[in-house]
């Protein structure tokens, strides 16, 4: 027996190394798995051939796989590997966006920390993989890339030299809108001939007293029907990538198209706001004094867009990141810090601190586990119909946050505190110790802003 086992040991170090020295030889190309870049996204050239040949494998759903991603053991091995990879960052959706920043914003501070914190590949991967460990060439070729992307498309108007490169910005100080526009959606936004029974307007779910929002769990709509998702605030919304939980509305004007139309919320149709408002001449007058072709559903939606762009609510931290060191105090400059280094800001990133991507609710733990699902809690699979998508939501942002409770897309965490706790649980491999969490929370009452000069409350 003890001579047979002798036998068998070669054999077996044999074979666990024939996969590694086989990915030496055999490793398959990738360049195609990631799109082809048309615009001048800086120092692009320099690290896409370090994403395609060390990356891609985890980060997105098309790449080509080794040989043996068939073999029972390691098939399963590696799918576990790609959906944990797609849930922390899908490269392919959040490196090729359309518009003026073409790469996300989320996609660029999850990079800088991983790199950085010398956490990708993971261990376990290179194991087999040995030629997919990243250089120091490598490294400083994608910090240069996280550098020069966020100089580019993310640096915030005033901040100090200090906080130029980091992964959160200060608001902007002004918003270029027509006045008079403004004005028409200030009024349209309060007026509730925009549902079908004139009981409700935007600011009813969205009042500008709540921190943007209702307060509630869920909303209430026309007839007392109970909607089934938490609304968020609407300060600050203008800045975000998309709108909704799910990301259905590309902008503020396609979002405004939805409560009036959606059945268990105005319950109406612009044909029918139309022939109400048609009949009051003030406010007849007042719209074509802004849009000459007179009432229509698109003008009223662009003018509530507009007012809502300018729901913009600078605090003490705006003026932390231009230089204000005195602005935070002690404890809320630990919370920032602790925010940082422990990736919070990697998902509640730049300007409103969340609003630039979809993460999974539960990156470690199932959050869903042992509960009847609902429509909403798909989450942006809704829109996409991947598979790799479910449960992603939108990130919230935090400015104003201790104003906006209950919180999660559920509304089900009543307090602060406990939804920090939650997320550190849910979203941090470690979670957060009960002191980390009172500094975060601490740092979170910073982003408590003002609103037409006053503090919001």
């Amino acid at each position: 027996m003890r001579r047979k086992l002798t036998r068998l040991i070669p054999l077996a170090v044999i074979v666990l190394l024939a996969f590694p020295l086989l990915n030496l030889v055999v490793t398959p190309d990738n360049a195609a798995a990631l799109p082809k870049r048309s615009d001048s996204a800086p120092r692009w050239s320099d690290v896409a051939p370090v994403f395609a040949e060390k990356c891609v494998h985890c980060h997105t759903s098309g790449a080509k796989l080794p040989f043996y991603a068939s073999f029972p053991l390691a098939k399963g091995m590696m799918q576990r590997d790609i959906a944990s990879g797609l849930a922390m960052l899908d490269m392919t959706s959040e490196l090729y966006r359309k518009g003026p920043r073409p790469i996300s914003e989320a996609a660029v501070a999850k990079t800088e920390l991983a790199i950085s914190h010398d956490e990708m590949p993971p261990g376990r991967y290179l194991m087999l993989h040995w030629n997919h460990r990243l250089s120091d060439a490598d490294k400083q070729n994608i910090l240069g890339w996280v550098r020069e992307t966020r100089r580019r498309y993310f640096t915030g108007e005033g901040v100090s030299k200090a906080h130029a490169g980091g992964m959160l910005q200060p608001l902007p100080t002004t918003v270029n809108e027509d006045p008079a526009k403004v004005a028409l959606g200030d009024r349209l936004f309060h007026d509730k001939r925009l549902s079908e029974d004139d009981s409700l307007s935007c600011a009813s779910c969205h009042a500008l007293d709540k921190g943007g929002t209702d307060r509630a769990r869920f909303s209430t709509g026309i007839n007392n029907q109970l909607g089934g998702i938490n609304s968020p605030t609407v300060f600050n919304a203008g800045l975000q990538y998309k709108q909704f939980w799910d990301g259905r509305a590309a902008d503020l004007f396609e979002q405004a198209d939805g409560p009036v139309n959606n059945p268990i919320e105005m319950g109406s149709s612009w044909k029918e706001v139309l022939s109400k408002l048609s009949k009051d001449p003030e406010l007849v007058s007042a719209f074509t004094a802004v849009y000459p072709e007179g009432l229509s559903g698109e003008r009223i939606r662009d003018a509530i867009a507009a007012f809502e762009r300018t729901l913009v609510t600078p605090s003490r931290f705006d003026r932390f990141l231009r230089g204000e060191n005195a602005a935070l105090k002690p404890e809320e400059k630990r919370g920032f810090e602790l925010f940082t280094e422990r990736g919070c800001a990697t998902c509640h990133v730049g300007q409103v601190l969340g609003g630039q991507s979809f993460e999974k609710m539960g990156a470690f733990h199932d959050y869903f586990a042992g509960r009847k699902l609902t429509d909403g809690d798909r989450g942006r699979f809704n829109v996409t119909k991947r598979e790799v998508d479910r449960h992603k939501f939108k990130v919230p942002m935090l400015r104003n946050v201790t104003l906006t409770a209950p919180y999660f897309h559920d509304g089900s965490v009543k307090r602060l505190d406990e939804a920090v706790a939650a997320m550190g649980r849910l979203q941090l491999e470690d979670g957060l110790p009960a002191e980390e969490v009172k500094a975060i929370i601490a740092f979170l009452g910073s982003l408590t802003g003002e609103y037409r000069g006053k503090t919001l409350r």
